[in-house]
Order: structure tokens, then C-alpha cells, then sequence
């Protein structure tokens, strides 16, 4: 199946005749298409087209709201019109409904939640840290919580087959530690995939709410624990073999990735294997390695590193073997396997 690239939205804008559509436009766009996942339309029409009535019954919606809306969708390249009828293309089809290979609809779901915060980006600018940190929000907001781990395992799901094909597991090898790990998703693959594994969660008491359903409805309560705590203070033990640091180290200060991995290090056994999943910070940055900046200032006051932090990191915890993968596409990161 061929798939349509839609235009760059991280390319350079300021080329428009009217300079306010450099922001009109986007906002428009970001609100036709959080809405669409918010009413459910993409997932409406995921068993094939339907006519605008038929359309707006299901997202139970007026005939008048739902063209305006659609017809836009459709010059943004997520849907196009078949005769009368409205459809998803096979990008939309792809990513955001559930027929597809991943469902980012809990991305968009959160982004609604996550846009008014924003308002507050230039006060974070200002001060260079945010008035109240994202962990802070959730701890007041629960449901903020819950919007942002779905998000985050849709994320999962689509990372997980790159971990498989890229991460070695020797048949000896058989403890693993999930440091942030959240909804859980990497180290049930990982299970599932290696049968003599058996994995130890460390995250949040917040951020794990949900993971002993998951991890029961795969039926590995037996194989997977979960150890409640801050990583940064937690004591999660000694003799692992592998070590998962994924898309953790963005949120900590240098400092304190220092000295995380240096504790790392120390628990894993000799030939252990320390898997970092991130965006690395290369210069020049490019449009979305500066937008995730910017979004870290605001949420959590830290920052992406670079390359050759990791390096000096794990050289000084006495790392001898280091590999980089930058995924394919390029937005999805890059992995760092370290051997002890």
C-alpha cells in the first residue's frame, strides 16, 4: 500500500504573503484534527465511507459542523471525498483509527488537554522553568495522568518492534529492568518474545495505575513485578542482565542522568546490556528537536542532551561498548546500547 506524504509541518514557515496565517493556519489545523479525534470521526469512518448525513448521525454531530469540519480534513490530506462520501486515507486509516497499525487517537485526546496549558509557555520562558512541573499537574489532575499514559503506550506500541529487531537477549540472559516503564508495554514484549525473562518495573506510584491490568490481561503477573518509586532515590536491586532507560533521560538533569547511569552500571552483571531510547540534541537543531526543547521548558524545566553527554556519561560509569541506532523515520529517535 502506498502512502501519501503529507507536507512537512517542521518546515521553516514566514514565506506567506499575510504573515498572520503562519499562525492561523496551524491552529486551525491542530483544532480540525484534535476535534476529529475527540468526536471520533476518523474512527467513524475506519470500515469505509460514509455520506455526510450518515456521517454526522454517527458522531452525533450537525450536518452543518461536521462538512465544514470534514471538508477542511480534507485539504489537509486526512480525508478525501469519494463521490458524496467522506473517507479516511490510508495515512489516517494508519495511524489514527482502530483498524490501523497504531492508534495515536489517545495523542490527539491529550494535546486537547495539553493546549491550554501552553498558554503559559511565556511565563516558563521568562522564569526559565515551568510554575508547576507536568508530574505536578497530574498529581492534581489524575485524569491528566490517565490521558498521558495512553498517549505514551500508543508511542510504545510503535517503538516496541524497533526494540525487538535492534535489542539483543542471550538465552542466559534473565532479569530486566524497566527503569520508567510506566504502562508497562515494553517489558511485556520483551516477555512475551524471551520466555526465560523475567522483569521488574520501576515508576511512579501515579504513573503505574494502570500497568497490573495489563500486565495481567498478557497473564505475566508471575514474570512481572512492579516496584513503585522515584528512580532517582529507589533502591531496585542488583544482577540485572538488561537495563531499559527509555525516553526517561529528557526528564532529568544532566546530574542526575550522571548519576543514574552510574547506579545502573553498578547493578548490572558483567556482559549487561543498557538500553537508552531518546532525541538527541545535535546542532543545529532542527524544527522538532527544538519544539521538544521548548515543550520541556515548559512541562518539566529540562532538556534533550547530546551525544556526547551520553558518552561521557557512560564512559565515566565504565561502559566499554557503545552503539548508536537512530530509527527509521528519524522522529522516532535513536537507541544507545551500552555494555558493561
Amino acid at each position: 500500500m502506498t502512502f501519501t506524504r503529507k507536507p512537512d509541518v517542521c518546515q521553516t514557515t514566514g514565506s506567506a504573503e499575510l504573515a498572520m496565517l503562519d499562525v492561523y493556519m496551524p491552529m486551525m489545523k491542530s483544532a480540525a484534527i484534535i476535534s476529529a479525534g475527540q468526536l471520533g470521526l476518523f474512527e467513524a469512518l475506519a470500515n469505509g465511507p460514509l455520506a455526510l448525513n450518515a456521517l454526522a448521525e454517527k458522531i452525533q454531530s450537525s450536518a452543518q459542523g461536521t462538512v465544514a469540519l470534514a471538508d477542511f480534513l480534507v485539504t489537509l490530506g486526512y480525508l478525501e471525498k469519494q463521490g458524496e462520501s467522506f473517507t479516511n486515507t490510508p495515512s489516517t486509516q494508519r495511524w489514527f483509527t482502530s483498524q490501523g497499525q497504531i492508534d495515536y487517537t489517545p495523542g490527539l485526546l491529550w494535546t486537547k488537554e495539553a493546549w491550554p496549558m501552553m498558554g503559559a509557555l511565556g511565563e516558563a520562558v521568562r522564569s526559565g522553568k515551568p510554575e508547576k512541573t507536568l508530574w505536578q499537574a497530574m498529581v492534581e489532575k489524575p485524569q491528566l495522568g490517565h490521558l498521558f499514559a495512553s498517549y505514551m503506550a500508543a508511542f510504545a506500541q510503535d517503538l516496541g518492534p524497533d526494540l525487538i529487531k535492534h535489542v539483543p537477549v542471550a538465552p542466559e540472559q534473565t532479569r530486566l529492568l524497566d527503569l520508567g516503564g510506566s504502562h508497562g508495554l515494553h517489558s511485556i514484549r520483551f516477555c512475551q518474545h524471551y520466555p526465560q525473562l523475567s522483569a521488574q518495573i520501576v515508576d511512579l506510584p501515579s504513573a503505574l495505575m494502570q500497568t497490573p491490568a495489563s500486565i495481567a490481561q498478557a497473564q505475566l503477573s508471575d514474570r512481572i513485578t512492579l516496584s513503585p518509586g522515584d528512580l532517582l532515590e529507589h533502591d531496585w536491586g542488583r544482577e540485572h542482565d538488561l537495563v531499559f532507560y527509555l525516553s526517561v533521560a529528557h526528564n532529568h538533569t544532566a546530574a542526575d542522568n550522571r548519576r543514574v547511569i552510574q547506579r545502573i552500571a553498578e547493578s548490572l552483571r558483567p556482559g549487561g546490556l543498557l538500553v537508552i531510547h531518546e532525541y538527541l540534541a545535535e546542532r543545529p537543531l532542527n524544527a522538532l528537536q527544538a519544539a521538544f526543547r521548548l515543550t520541556l521548558l515548559f512541562e518539566t524545566g529540562t532538556q534533550t542532551h547530546a551525544p556526547e553527554d551520553y558518552a561521557e556519561w557512560l564512559s565515566a560509569a565504565g561502559f566499554t561498548s557503545m552503539t548508536r541506532i537512530d530509527l527509521d523515520p528519524l522522529e522516532k529517535g535513536s537507541l544507545i546500547l551500552a555494555r558493561r
